[in-house]
């Protein structure tokens, strides 16, 4: 049992006031981080446990996933991220990917998903409107033509210790992914921004909250009024404004699907 379960008639109450805010909210925004993806078996980053809390060979991790390391270790950046980027075939959807996608499926998220995880379990529990702050491992391009490969054509190669180089003009392949010193993608950025302030409810789920500029996104629903309901492990700088919060995201939404078997 999870050491974060909440006491059943504690959570019993304040669970009957989330399935109240779902069902009676018109726009839901949704703001997933690594914390979702953790009940899959996939190490977050910042976490008690966390990849980013001990060096990795003596390198820190956030210097492995800068973008100008990248072009000057590829050998590393491959080796480092094939450990933890490119075994996601491993993986599955946990309650929570599939709960959100039986939410959109049912009408209840018509903004779909907008999430700081770069492993698209979203997609493969059915989540048609998902929103990749972040990048994601299911595409990668070549660095200076631009061509495009699917995870599926680079995870092998990273699997066995190389670098992948564009088959058509021999130059460094990347992963989609926004390391640092890169931008967000400004499309989907300014598509959060507008959900987000027009959302009059917004679930934070498994997130700390400490990225930026992601995680200024759900301020804006407090900001122009709405509620923020978050779910998350350990406390947040936000926590303050939120009208709930629950710390096991598996009780909350294996609570939650039980609830959408009441919806036709």
């Amino acid at each position: 049992m999870s050491e974060y379960r909440e006491k059943e008639e504690v959570f019993n109450e304040k669970i009957e006031n989330l399935w109240s805010l779902l069902m009676t909210s018109k726009k839901i925004a949704v703001f997933t981080g690594a914390g979702v993806s953790t009940l899959s078996g996939i190490p977050d980053f910042r976490g008690k446990h966390g990849v980013y809390n001990s060096p990795w060979h003596n390198l820190d991790v956030e210097t492995i996933l800068s973008y100008d390391f990248f072009f000057s270790h590829p050998d590393i950046f491959y080796k480092w991220t094939e450990e933890v980027w490119y075994h996601l075939e491993d993986y599955k959807p946990n309650i929570v990917h599939n709960t959100l996608a039986r939410m959109e499926e049912k009408g209840i998220l018509k903004e779909g998903v907008f999430t700081q995880n770069i492993d698209f379990l979203h997609q493969r529990a059915g989540s048609k409107k998902v929103w990749e702050l972040h990048g994601s491992a299911r595409h990668s391009f070549c660095t200076n033509c631009n061509a495009f490969y699917k995870y599926e054509e680079i995870a092998p190669i990273v699997q066995r210790g190389e670098i992948p180089y564009c088959d058509k003009c021999g130059s460094l392949i990347k992963p989609d992914i926004v390391l640092y010193g890169e931008n967000l993608p400004m499309s989907v950025l300014r598509k959060a921004e507008t959900v987000f302030s027009q959302a009059d409810l917004t679930l934070i789920l498994g997130s700390s909250l400490t990225v930026y500029p992601a995680a200024s996104l759900p301020k804006l629903t407090s900001y122009y009024g709405g509620k923020v309901v978050i779910v998350n492990a350990d406390s947040t700088d936000q926590d303050k404004n939120a009208t709930l919060i629950f710390r096991d995201l598996e009780q909350t939404f294996t609570a939650i699907n039980t609830f959408l078997d009441q919806i036709s």
